[in-house]
């Protein structure tokens, strides 16, 4: 493959894609998803009418890095009018799900009885309430890796929790309605309204799924950093979206070294060598994707300021800084070099007074 041929290595095929309705930011944990999931919600700000960030990681960092209280309410980001942001929780609360307690019992036993049902049904009504608000792109903060691929298998789940439920009704349907009638209960308590509500969630979600395995409405953002186990889990994530009809085609690698020249120290270059190895194997791997690096930064990326300055490396690639640039990198190569002589000179007389004393 020709270098012309090479995708660009920036998000902007993201931004120009005005069709995108859903962008999933996922990968291994503690590589970066929020600053990522963040600085492209941002970004897409800047050339849509409304975008709404969702964490869906249990352990929310949104309200970290963008330095803001959110809840499980929508709230608008300080410092625009049309960037919002909210925290769920992925696990299915009563109270959340709305109706009356005995339906919310039944529905309780129902969660325990088939794995992962109450996820689906804490989703579908999270889907159901962000369908309803119009907003033009919706990015998702996920969380990591295996949580993100049981969310994007939620659809499936909650289908097969309706066939379970469907085989009871066909075995148990008489009884069911036989005790609801014995206890004077009304029908808000019958197998008819449970399956209703299931139905109606099922209806929700497969809508949504369909959007998602469209390519011109859904894509997903990887991210990693250049390690072994961030891109055994990058490699993962990548064939498991092809199972679920997920597109993906950018990949972001966070937590880059460059070999700038003034860094002299012996690790930083061990870990240079180690990171080029990956990165390679980045780019034979997913030579069609469009890879995205960004710098390892001496400092957070935390406020809505720093994510905006920080934002400029994913539009356009990063460019290390060399010591044959401005007088100020000069002088900033002499004042290091000073300092490693003082160093040096200081371990010297050490050593000689130490010989002294023998």
């Amino acid at each position: 493959m020709s270098s012309a041929d090479i995708p660009e290595g920036t998000v902007r095929n993201i931004l120009e894609q005005d069709t995108l309705k859903w962008v999933f930011v996922g990968g291994k944990g503690g590589v970066g998803k929020t600053t990522c999931s963040s600085i492209l919600s941002i970004l897409l700000a800047q050339v849509r009418s409304s975008v709404l960030i969702i964490s869906t990681d249990p352990a929310h960092n949104l309200s970290d890095v963008f330095q803001q209280r959110f809840t499980k309410t929508p709230t608008l980001v300080n410092g625009f009018s049309n960037l919002y942001a909210m925290e769920v929780d992925p696990n299915v609360e009563n109270d959340d799900i709305g109706g009356n307690e005995g339906m919310d019992s039944l529905f309780s036993e129902l969660s325990n009885a088939i794995p992962g049902i109450d996820e689906a049904m804490s989703f579908a009504e999270m889907l159901k309430l962000v369908q309803t608000m119009g907003y033009s792109c919706i990015v998702f903060d996920t969380a990591p890796t295996g949580h993100t691929l049981r969310l994007l298998q939620l659809p499936s789940t909650l289908e097969k929790g309706l066939q379970k439920v469907m085989s009871l009704k066909s075995k148990f349907g008489g009884l069911i309605s036989q005790m609801t009638r014995l206890f004077g209960l009304d029908d808000e308590f019958g197998e008819d309204a449970i399956l209703g509500r299931l139905e109606s969630m099922k209806d929700v979600i497969e809508k949504v799924n369909k959007q998602f395995k469209d390519p011109d409405l859904t894509t997903f953002v990887c991210v990693c950093i250049p390690e072994f186990l961030s891109l055994y889990e990058t490699e993962r994530l990548v064939q498991e979206l092809a199972k679920v009809e997920i597109d993906t085609h950018n990949i972001i690698i966070n937590q880059v070294l460059y070999d700038e020249e003034d860094v002299e120290s012996k690790l930083l270059k061990a870990r240079m060598r180690m990171q080029k190895k990956y990165l390679d194997q980045f780019y034979m791997l997913y030579d069609d994707f469009n890879i995205t690096k960004l710098p390892l930064l001496p400092q957070e990326v935390t406020g809505v300021e720093s994510l905006k300055a920080f934002s400029r490396n994913f539009i356009s690639p990063y460019q290390p800084s060399t010591s044959r640039g401005t007088v100020e990198d000069v002088e900033r190569r002499i004042s290091t070099l000073k300092l490693q002589l003082e160093d040096t000179e200081a371990e010297l007389d050490r050593h000689r007074k130490g010989k002294q004393k023998v």
